[in-house]
């Protein structure tokens, strides 16, 4: 651990002075500014940055707009730092770490695995900040899907595709579930639904003839959103996935009646199955009456 450190500290010092950015050429003292005027060379500025070797300085040139008085950095877009004081690396390590566990023993895990002093709300607010770019760049993607602005990948067919759907409810904070009724006639709803949905491929089966889905093949998708969202968010998986270029499409449920609506929509002659368990729980409720 202290020849870690010692190398992290090390390295944070050649960063700094790799970080220190010159006082531009006279003939790079001027910049555009988003009012449409330009904006011009005032002075070096230092701020502070987290990076994965610790704590460095950079200075870099600030520039200033005389007509709506908006300064800005350049270096820090081509850096990808500006409005933040922690590296890309930095905030890739807090995204891994939010999501997969608490925030704090997010916190935790950078101080025990990368030597980084981080607080608990950096970790929850870069992980929801990067979960939000991904979000947005998914909508896009679905934006395009819905009005079939789809690129055509021209690859090699997929002999069967199959698309399985479902939902579940988690447990959320209580403000998520304001005004939305519970289980329980008069109590309120401690859960919300999310959906979920995967796609994978098979080529080949066992020598009793059932299928065998092909290793590493399955992807998978899921939200809290309505179904007609959803539809649209397995349709753009599948899609990916090479929907269009399939010998056979198959769509797997439950048997609940949005999966069916959702297959039919944007599946639209797939083979539809009631999957397994379901199936011999249907079979069962039917014997028994």
């Amino acid at each position: 651990m202290m020849m870690r450190s010692a190398a992290h500290r090390a390295g944070a010092a050649g960063l700094t002075q790799w970080l220190q950015f010159p006082v531009p050429a006279a003939d790079q003292r001027t910049v555009p500014c988003a009012c449409g005027h330009t904006a011009h060379y005032r002075e070096l500025r230092s701020k502070a940055l987290l990076t994965a070797v610790g704590q460095v300085e950079v200075s870099r040139p600030y520039y200033l707009c005389p007509h709506c008085h908006t300064g800005q950095f350049p270096t820090d877009i081509e850096l990808d730092i500006a409005d933040t004081e922690l590296s890309p690396g930095v905030r890739r390590m807090q995204a891994v770490m939010g999501q997969e566990a608490p925030f704090d023993h997010g916190r935790q895990q950078m101080k025990l695995l990368a030597d980084l002093e981080v607080t608990t709300k950096s970790v929850e607010r870069t992980a929801e900040t990067i979960g939000e770019n991904i979000a947005a760049r998914e909508q896009q993607e679905i934006g395009r899907a819905v009005q079939l602005d789809l690129p055509i990948v021209l690859t090699a067919t997929v002999p069967v595709l199959y698309v399985q759907m479902d939902g579940t409810g988690i447990p959320v904070v209580p403000k998520e579930t304001v005004g939305r009724q519970g289980k329980t006639e008069g109590q309120p709803s401690h859960t919300r639904e999310v959906k979920l949905g995967c796609v994978f491929t098979q080529t080949s089966c066992d020598e009793d003839g059932f299928p065998i889905r092909n290793p590493d093949s399955t992807t998978y998708t899921g939200a809290i959103e309505t179904a007609d969202q959803f539809g649209k968010r397995i349709y753009l998986e599948a899609w990916n996935r090479g929907s269009s270029r399939a010998g056979m499409l198959v769509v797997m449920g439950d048997g609940a009646e949005w999966i069916w609506n959702l297959a039919n929509q944007h599946f639209p002659g797939a083979v539809q199955i009631v999957d397994l368990y379901h199936a011999r729980q249907h079979l069962e409720e039917v014997t028994l009456q």
